[in-house]
């Protein structure tokens, strides 16, 4: 059975102390979440330690938004799988859309990324999603499924989580519908070899159609942007009825 695995992709956003100040009022607002629920919050390499600092004896989970394949090296900018798990982070978000629009993440080092964070016992959550154009030309299956052979070449199914994340609904306020997103990671499912994947979705998830969101059969979660930064925003997602 999937597990249901609600998580905030805070990008480059807030400092260790507005990290922290966010959780002296999100952390409470979960004490009647229901047990089975999965939370996880994914701040910037820099608010690493100061959020785990925060989080021992709660609900929440510890992300990294990114992993490097070498565990050491001349790699400025990256960030290894030893060093996170230092940190006690147990999730890597991997391939998101953002890098590999700007940064020039491709399917290979996106496979590379997987491999290093199952290596390390830190669960990859692989992203996958198609550009406007590619929807607008009816490439969206074949893209998606592409993605998913190239990266998952040699991964570990036990240990990951997918994202659909349509690249045109992150960011812009305009979601997937909910029973097409559910199509969607319907057809994911269906090329995975284990189909207890928790399947997440992202794109433009907020208070406001959360619940259809996460009423869908298919879909096991959500990874959240912009409404991960306001506390009660991400408690009201992550308390979805």
């Amino acid at each position: 059975m999937p597990k249901t695995l609600i998580a905030g992709n805070w990008k480059l956003q807030k400092t260790q102390a507005e990290a922290k100040e966010f959780l002296a009022e999100f952390l409470p607002a979960l004490e009647n979440t229901p047990s089975d629920r999965h939370v996880l919050l994914c701040p910037t390499f820099t608010s690493l330690a100061a959020v785990a600092q925060n989080l021992p004896g709660s609900r929440v989970r510890l992300g990294a938004q990114n992993i490097h394949w070498e565990d050491s090296g001349a790699y400025t900018g990256e960030v290894s799988g030893p060093m996170l798990v230092e940190l006690c982070v147990s999730y890597a978000i991997v391939g998101h859309s953002e890098r590999r629009q700007y940064f020039g993440e491709t399917d290979e080092t996106v496979n590379w990324r997987l491999k290093a964070a199952q290596r390390h016992q830190i669960t990859p959550i692989l992203c996958v999603g198609e550009t406007k154009a590619q929807r607008d030309a009816g490439q969206t299956e074949a893209v998606v499924s592409a993605q998913l052979e190239r990266a998952l070449a040699g991964i570990e199914p036990q240990n990951l989580v997918v994202a659909y994340e349509p690249i045109w609904a992150i960011g812009t306020g305009d979601t997937c519908e909910a029973a097409e997103a559910n199509r969607v990671i319907g057809l994911i499912r269906a090329q995975l070899p284990d189909q207890d994947v928790t399947i997440q979705y992202g794109g433009s998830v907020k208070p406001s159609n959360v619940d259809e969101i996460m009423a869908q059969p298919e879909i096991n979660g959500a990874l959240v942007g912009g409404a991960s930064l306001a506390p009660q925003d991400f408690a009201r997602l992550v308390n979805y009825q």
